[in-house]
C-alpha cells in the first residue's frame, strides 16, 4: 500500500515536471511575404512609373477630349480636337511633313555612317576603347541646348562654315540656318553627327560574327564587297533592326535642336517647325493644352504604327541564328 502510493505519487511528480509537448502545423510564408524584399528594391521604380508615365499618360489622355487652357477646368468636348487636327489644320499638315522629312533623311544616314565607322573600327587598330570613348561622345551631348547653341553658331551667315567655305574656295556662304531651303538639313547633320549610340551597337555585332565564315569566303576568292553583302549584312540584320527602330523613334521626338536653332518658332517658314515642336506651341505658347494632348496621342499613334510595322516586315529581312 505504501509503496503504490510512493510510486503514484513519484509518477505524478515526474509527470508534473515533464513539458507539455503541442503539435502545431508548419504555416509557410505567403507569396507576398517571400517577394517582398524584391518589392521594396522595386518601389522606386514602381513610383516613377505610375507617378511620371502612366499616371500622365492617362491624364493626357482625358485632356485630349477636353478644352483645357491651365486657367480654366476642363470642359469635355468629345472627339473635336482629333476633327480639328485631321480637317483643320494646316500646321498639323506642315509640321508632319517636316519630321518625316527629318526621319526619311536622318536615320538612314546616320545608320550608313555608324556602320562605317564601326567596320573602320572593327579592324583591329590601336587604342580602340579611346576612339568609342570619342566616337560616342556626341551622342551624350548632341541633345543638349550648349550643342544646339554651338551648331547655330556653326552655321549661322559668319560662322565656321561660311568662314570656311571663304577661305578654301571664296564663296559667300549663304546664312544656313536663316534659309528655309537650308535649314532644315543642318538639323539632319547635328543627328547624322550624333552616330555614336549605334556606333557602338553595330561594333558589338560585328564582334559577334564568327571569323570562320570570313576565312571560309577569302579562301573561296570572295571580294570584300561580296563578303559584305552576303556575310556581314545578313547577320548583322538584328542589330540594324533594332538601331532603326530606335533610331526612328528618337528621331520623331526629336524636339531641343529644332527650339534652339529656330528660337522656338520652327522658322524661317516653318522649314524647322518639328511636330514636337508645333506640340509644345500650342502647349505652353497658345495654352491649348487640351489640342495638344490630342496632338501627343497622334504622336504616340504614328510611332505605334510604324514600330508595329518594323515588327512584322522583319521577318522578310531580318536574319537570326535559325
Amino acid at each position: 500500500m505504501g509503496t503504490n502510493s510512493k510510486s503514484v505519487a513519484g509518477g505524478l511528480a515526474v509527470g508534473a515536471r515533464a513539458p507539455l509537448r503541442v503539435e502545431t502545423a508548419y504555416k509557410a510564408p505567403s507569396a507576398f511575404a517571400r517577394n517582398a524584399p524584391g518589392y521594396l528594391f522595386l518601389l522606386p521604380w514602381f513610383i516613377g512609373f505610375f507617378g511620371l508615365t502612366l499616371g500622365p499618360a492617362i491624364a493626357s489622355l482625358y485632356l485630349s477630349f477636353t478644352d483645357y487652357n491651365l486657367l480654366q477646368s476642363p470642359n469635355l468636348v468629345g472627339i473635336e480636337n482629333y476633327v480639328r487636327i485631321a480637317t483643320a489644320d494646316d500646321k498639323f499638315l506642315s509640321s508632319m511633313k517636316v519630321t518625316l522629312f527629318y526621319v526619311v533623311c536622318s536615320v538612314p544616314l546616320k545608320l550608313a555612317f555608324a556602320l562605317l565607322v564601326a567596320l573602320l573600327l572593327n579592324r583591329g587598330i590601336k587604342g580602340l576603347p579611346v576612339y568609342r570613348a570619342i566616337f560616342y561622345l556626341p551622342s551624350l551631348l548632341g541633345s543638349s541646348v550648349a550643342i544646339a547653341v554651338l551648331w547655330r553658331q556653326i552655321f549661322d551667315a559668319d560662322g565656321i562654315v561660311n568662314t570656311l567655305l571663304w577661305y578654301a574656295f571664296g564663296i559667300n556662304g549663304p546664312s544656313w540656318i536663316s534659309n528655309p531651303d537650308y535649314s532644315l538639313y543642318t538639323l539632319v547633320i547635328l543627328a547624322i553627327w550624333q552616330f555614336g549610340s549605334p556606333m557602338i551597337i553595330f561594333l558589338a555585332g560585328l564582334r559577334q560574327i564568327p571569323t570562320d565564315l570570313y576565312e571560309a569566303a577569302s579562301l573561296d576568292g570572295a571580294s570584300k564587297a561580296r563578303i559584305f553583302f552576303k556575310i556581314t549584312l545578313p547577320l548583322l540584320t538584328p542589330v540594324i533592326f533594332f538601331n532603326a527602330v530606335v533610331q526612328t523613334i528618337d528621331a520623331f521626338k526629336a524636339f531641343t535642336p529644332a527650339y534652339v536653332i529656330s528660337s522656338g518658332t520652327g522658322g524661317p517658314i516653318d522649314s524647322t517647325l518639328f511636330y514636337t515642336l508645333y506640340l509644345y506651341q500650342e502647349a505652353f505658347g497658345y495654352f491649348r493644352m487640351g489640342y495638344a494632348s490630342a496632338l501627343a496621342w497622334i504622336l504616340v499613334i504614328i510611332i505605334a504604327i510604324f514600330t508595329t510595322f518594323s515588327f512584322l516586315s522583319a521577318r522578310y529581312w531580318v536574319h537570326y541564328d535559325d
